[in-house]
């Protein structure tokens, strides 16, 4: 089994990139505290972001430290869940996170920083048309920026009802779904990023994840839809989507030729971890593939104490994914 990449504090969401030669990791830092397991994820209280390099998998990790503070955030008040990173076209570094704003509500921020491994400093408002949690930064060969986003249950994106988000509706924040016969799933939501890389160009639109027969995953297909923690990268001239389907805990992937969907689902990379979470993100580096996840077998199973590890995986001939061996 995997080592985690560190043991002197937990953390979790690994978001992993290869820059200048190293591997940085943007976790969420997972803290002790006495809220009781509950389906809005009020256990993860979290409210800074540490940084994690190193210069290859297996090698020495470095923790830069904590990079962004809650405090520092004028318009957040609590919850600095998982965030994710990109480098822009201008040579700066951007750290993307979600938080609860003032309303209690789910909005996602963006911090800039001069180096990859921070410090990072906060622009004053969140991304304007932000909802939902799970930021996952994808920049194309031609330089495209894109922010997917969005998580089920305590992530809110229930409680929207266009793929724009809008308005905001408060009697479903809380463990709902759609549910029923030909029901679809939710979706993860995409939008392209402006050069300044902190605000979207585009309408936020809708990420669909369809069969092999074209046809949208179903609602009730909880082994298969979306829940949380989107991830895309891109292998050949290959979009991979990857997510975690959440309550059934597996990582799984789709495919396509453009970075906006359909996604023609493919199948599992990840197999459930002990803990209720799974969150993934995936990186090439020196020419080899690598997961990063995390799990809570450090602190023995105590949900919201977890630790980030790394595996090597492999395509085949197809471009299928082979399921991580952990």
């Amino acid at each position: 089994m995997p080592a985690p990449l560190t043991t002197n504090i937990f953390i979790a969401d690994p978001s992993a990139h290869s820059w200048n030669g190293r591997i940085y990791v943007y976790p969420s830092h997972d803290r002790e505290n006495n809220i009781g397991f509950n389906d809005r994820g009020d256990q993860y209280d979290m409210v800074d972001y540490h940084v994690l390099s190193m210069d290859r998998v297996g090698g020495e990790v470095i923790d830069h430290g904590v990079v962004l503070k809650l405090e520092d955030i004028p318009w957040a008040s609590k919850q600095l869940w998982a965030p994710d990173a990109a480098k822009g076209a201008d040579g700066k570094y951007y750290l993307y996170f979600p938080a609860r704003n003032k309303k209690g509500i789910f909005q996602i921020g963006v911090a800039v920083g001069d180096k990859p491994e921070g410090p990072f400093t906060p622009e004053p408002e969140p991304i304007p048309g932000s909802f939902s949690i799970d930021p996952a930064a994808f920049v194309d060969e031609d330089g495209s920026a894109y922010l997917y986003f969005g998580g089920i249950w305590g992530g809110q994106l229930q409680c929207y009802s266009k793929p724009e988000g809008g308005e905001f509706n408060a009697a479903l924040d809380g463990p709902n779904e759609p549910s029923g016969p030909g029901v679809p799933a939710l979706h993860c939501r995409v939008a392209k990023l402006n050069p300044d890389m902190r605000t979207f160009s585009e309408t936020v639109r809708e990420v669909h994840i369809v069969d092999e027969k074209g046809d949208l995953l179903l609602a009730d297909d909880h082994d298969r839809r979306f829940f949380e923690a989107p991830w895309v990268h891109k292998y050949k001239d290959t979009y991979y989507f990857s997510y975690s389907t959440g309550d059934t805990h597996y990582i799984c992937y789709a495919t396509s030729k453009s970075p906006y969907g359909p996604f023609t689902y493919r199948g599992r990379i990840l197999e459930p971890v002990l803990g209720w979470t799974t969150h993934h993100s995936i990186v090439e580096h020196e020419g080899k593939w690598y997961l990063f996840y995390h799990d809570c077998e450090l602190s023995k199973g105590v949900d919201h104490l977890r630790s980030a590890k790394a595996v090597e995986i492999f395509y085949d001939e197809e471009g299928n994914i082979k399921p991580a061996q952990v």
